[in-house]
């Protein structure tokens, strides 16, 4: 390596230290005794193929239980994306340092991660099949009833990229919003959408699945909300100057991102439901009690994080015609 370069990297070091009250020559010692970095350490390899822990000795338990973990994973990154648009994205300085957040929202950042998350959410709807396709239905029919009361729907990183995207007043049920206009987050949260695809539909009584999660969950989401509640998508979107806000990239992007979350991801569970939950003439309850034929069906819900960017029409037909292209094949 060039002397010179070697000279320029040190000197580099030696501030970078020297800013934080660090002397470099002991740094550089360790580094002498440091061993190579190697992929499975980095990585992890070998703790991550000991997480699959199956309760039954089907086979297709595992492949089961390693689709669900790499669904979370890419949920975590989505996250990660999500943090970055809140706080206008993050400042690292030359030599790696955080230097803290930009102070205003660039658009063409907002739209490349935007569609980051986009490409996250259609690689795991694309490859979905491995849910619908992947797996023996006498084998999932037998090992699910092991799983019992645990499901999909407990799955909190889906509910806070949901909590990050849009105001809480839109995941309110559709029945219900006009009374929680003016209610607090707390209020708000009690009428949340998804409750219902975890009630019993004859009692109205909550599912174990719902006691659950909600125990474990709850006060982690109120906070995760109020964190977000003006610094969400749709809010960094609506503090966008005009000119911004008409950009056609930015507005594509966000629909794209509706959709996928909002459509074609709830989609996907429902062909994989009707495949492995529905037989000539019956439904089978799902694992953890979930109303899953009224739940995952967009058109029912109708949950939309951004509004704005939606005619009236679009919001009136919201999955109707992607249901049918997407579950039956037609156009």
């Amino acid at each position: 390596m060039n002397k010179d370069h070697i000279n320029k990297s040190l000197e580099k070091l030696n501030l970078k230290y020297q800013s934080m009250g660090q002397d470099l020559s002991a740094y550089l010692d360790g580094l002498l005794l440091s061993n190579y970095t190697t992929y499975w350490d980095y990585i992890n390899v070998d703790t991550l193929l000991t997480l699959q822990k199956p309760k039954t000795d089907f086979p297709d338990e595992e492949i089961f239980i390693m689709y669900h973990q790499i669904t979370e994973l890419y949920f975590k990154m989505c996250l990660n994306e999500m943090e970055q648009i809140a706080n206008n994205g993050q400042i690292i300085g030359e030599n790696g340092e955080d230097l803290g957040w930009n102070e205003k929202l660039d658009v063409d950042f907002f739209i490349r991660r935007l569609n980051r998350m986009n490409r996250y959410f259609e690689t795991l709807t694309q490859s979905f099949d491995i849910m619908v396709e992947g797996m023996e239905k006498e084998q999932f029919q037998r090992f699910r009833m092991a799983l019992l009361p645990a499901s999909g729907f407990q799955s909190a990183q889906y509910r806070l990229i949901e909590f990050a995207s849009t105001p809480l007043i839109q995941l309110v049920r559709r029945e219900k919003k006009n009374d929680c206009k003016d209610a607090s987050i707390e209020e708000q949260y009690e009428h949340i959408y998804w409750k219902q695809g975890a009630t019993e539909v004859e009692t109205g009584q909550k599912t174990l699945t719902l006691e659950q999660f909600e125990k474990k969950y709850k006060n982690e989401f109120i906070t995760w909300i109020k964190r977000f509640e003006q610094k969400n998508i749709y809010q960094k979107y609506l503090s966008l100057d005009k000119e911004s806000k008409n950009n056609k990239e930015l507005k594509e992007a966000m629909r794209n991102f509706d959709l996928n979350v909002n459509v074609f991801w709830p989609l996907v569970h429902y062909k994989s439901a009707v495949r492995y939950l529905q037989e000539k003439n019956k439904n089978i309850a799902a694992t953890g009690g979930t109303n899953w034929q009224q739940y995952l069906p967009p058109r029912f819900q109708k949950r939309i994080f951004f509004s704005e960017l939606w005619s009236d029409q679009e919001k009136e037909e919201w999955g109707k015609g992607w249901v049918i292209k997407q579950i039956f094949g037609e156009e």
